[in-house]
């Protein structure tokens, strides 16, 4: 059996309040739409045994709704039980009962338990069964449990269970420490950079430009590579729409209306001037104004902030009005160019200023926003009006209509349209609707046409008329296309070989700058990025010696990088000791997490597993 760790991975210092979370996922917030059984009928209550521990039906039941619910939300649709089943949540959902159910028998064995005080005190503190008052609740903590098929006794085993297994856990996996050899290992590896040079080839650096293809080269090109030129499956799908935008200009405009949106949103039309700002903040004014006059002296700005122990980013106020600046607002907007001020006082202290720039006022009147307002006005009002109509479309296809039926009775645009499932790539028009989408990709042959409201207001209805097999596009159609085609790949080939002539060329002495423009990068870490490389890239410059060059090539994407130094790990400082204090505690983890796996892994089997498989399939069974 695939053994999970998603419910019960150890966790380091964690406190007992963390345990009511999974209490309250489990039972009240995933619960609360209810089971809609209870014992399945009585006939059998339990799935199976770990040791003289039962696991009982309502209790897999739970955590297999709970999961599925999950995993539905995460797909944006209710997944059956046979899906759940090919996902492997069934199996991890057991997976995690037997573990569960191991800890609290040896729980059991070696005596830990929580007293009734401290579970009444958890019970009480859970906002779930909390009134309106913010207290503890009787009638409201026995609803929930009711809802939840539950009984007070069995939450509160329950609840007595998982705290004594958080004991438990605790103890197996607290006080695991990483050895210093690994920590030093992996962060002498982690804190490793390199410099390098990169030299990019576009087809400019060529002898000669790619020569034009012939037609015989294309319609072979063509041939060779039909697959890039040929339409996916597409499901064939026949739409009604009433589109906002089409109904908008037929919507009456109330001027009165119009002038009133255009007060409340006057800030949006009429902006005052304003600057783009800086604000460093000091302890005090004889200290701000040291920093003044040595700004004054020829000092950067920058060397200021960084001796602050801050960046540029920290001080950035954006683009701001006077009013915003407060006491400083005159003496900033005085200034007619880029500039420092101060000190003068600010909500956090004395403070220099400096302005980067000036934005002018801008002003809109009413007439000039009148057009752009009254679109809005025009294109709500259909929003609203075909949201009114919705059971209108819905009435007339229960009836029978078929969509071109819709469509002439309700006035609606009929359309066909090839759709591609599972992809959102260049989708245009009424596909570019992510709701669209997933309905398209739900509707199944046979399906009843059904009125859906889009997110930007659009009514559609839809139906799947038939399944256009994978075909190739016609050479004339597809000619633009393969003639792009063609060109990259006989570009990246002539720049492939123009990089290999090139390499051997440095390797026999000759300068990469000797070939063109040379990027410099005096160091980088591993997870540095290199725009337009591949994503291979860092990996194989770490690969590479000191020295070496090396062509690199991907999609659209040819160069030659030269490793020029390999810069060991940083040994002290600040950004080494937080380095290695990451490693450390990632490690003592995966330690814990290891030991406590083998730690439930040999509960499990000494144990002893029984599962009834007749049961798990009527557990199963429920959900179909």
């Amino acid at each position: 059996m695939a053994k999970d760790t998603d419910t019960d991975t150890p966790r380091k210092k964690r406190k007992g309040a963390s345990v009511l979370v999974w209490v309250i996922l489990a039972l009240v917030i995933t619960g609360l739409g209810g089971f809609g059984v209870t014992n399945f009928g009585g006939a059998v209550g339990t799935i199976g045994k770990v040791g003289d521990r039962e696991i009982t039906t309502d209790e897999y039941a739970r955590a297999l709704k709970q999961e599925m619910d999950a995993m539905s939300a995460q797909f944006g649709m209710q997944l059956t039980m046979a899906q759940a089943q090919a996902f492997g949540i069934d199996r991890r959902v057991l997976q995690t009962l037997v573990t569960k159910t191991a800890l609290d028998a040896e729980a059991d064995r070696i005596g830990i338990s929580v007293g009734d005080a401290t579970v009444a005190n958890e019970i009480a503190q859970m906002p779930a069964f909390q009134g309106t008052a913010g207290r503890f609740d009787r009638s409201t903590y026995d609803f929930v449990l009711e809802r939840n098929s539950m009984t007070p006794a069995e939450f509160e085993a329950t609840l007595r269970d998982d705290v004594a297994r958080q004991i438990l856990q605790g103890a197996v996996v607290g006080g695991f420490a990483a050895p210093a050899a690994m920590t030093d290992t992996l962060a002498a590896w982690a804190g490793e950079r390199r410099g390098f040079s990169l030299l990019r080839l576009a087809e400019a650096d060529l002898p000669a430009p790619v020569a034009d293809p012939t037609e015989e080269e294309l319609k072979a090109f063509y041939d060779s590579n039909i697959d890039r030129f040929t339409k996916p499956e597409a499901k064939r799908i026949t739409y009604v729409a009433l589109v906002p935008e089409e109904l908008a200009k037929d919507q009456p405009v109330d001027d009165a209306a119009l002038q009133k949106l255009y007060d409340e949103r006057i800030d949006e039309f009429v902006v005052p001037e304003k600057r783009l700002v800086e604000r460093l903040v000091f302890p005090d004014a004889n200290t701000a104004q040291t920093a003044k006059d040595r700004l004054d002296a020829g000092e950067s700005f920058e060397t200021l902030v960084r001796e602050r122990g801050l960046e540029l980013d920290d001080i950035d106020l954006g683009d701001v009005d006077k009013a915003a600046l407060g006491a400083a607002g005159d003496a900033v907007f005085a200034l007619t160019e880029p500039g420092v001020v101060g000190p003068l006082d600010s909500d956090l202290g004395p403070a220099l200023f400096r302005m980067n720039g000036i934005l002018a006022a801008q002003e809109t009147s009413f007439e000039d926003a009148r057009e752009t307002l009254a679109a809005e006005m025009q294109t709500d009002a259909a929003r609203r009006a075909i949201a009114d109509r919705v059971e209108e479309v819905d009435d007339l296809l229960a009836g029978g209509a078929t969509l071109e039926d819709a469509a002439k009775e309700a006035g609606m645009k009929l359309e066909t349209v090839d759709y591609v499932p599972g992809t959102d790539a260049g989708a245009e028009g009424i596909a570019a609707h992510p709701d669209f989408r997933k309905a398209a990709d739900a509707v199944a042959e046979g399906d009843f046409p059904e009125a859906t409201l889009l997110e930007d207001g659009t009514l559609v209805a839809l139906r799947l008329d038939e399944i256009v097999p994978p075909a190739p596009i016609p050479f004339d159609e597809a000619r633009d296309a393969v003639d792009a085609a063609w060109r990259a790949d006989a570009l990246a080939k002539a720049l492939s070989a123009r990089a290999a002539e090139i390499k051997t060329a440095v390797e026999g002495g000759a300068s990469l700058g000797g070939y063109g423009i040379v990027e410099v990068t005096s160091e980088i870490t591993r997870d540095g990025f290199v725009e337009g490389a591949p994503q291979d890239f860092m990996d194989r410059l770490f690969k590479m010696a000191e020295g070496e060059v090396a062509v690199v090539e991907g999609e659209g994407f040819t160069a030659l990088v030269q490793l020029n130094a390999i810069i060991p790990a940083e040994a002290t400082g600040e950004d080494a000791e937080a380095l290695r204090e990451s490693i450390a505690i990632q490690a003592e983890q995966g330690i814990a997490q290891d030991a406590f796996s083998l730690f439930t892994n040999a509960l499990s089997n000494e144990s002893g597993i029984t599962l009834d498989q007749t049961a798990i399939n009527a557990v199963h069974a429920q959900f179909n």
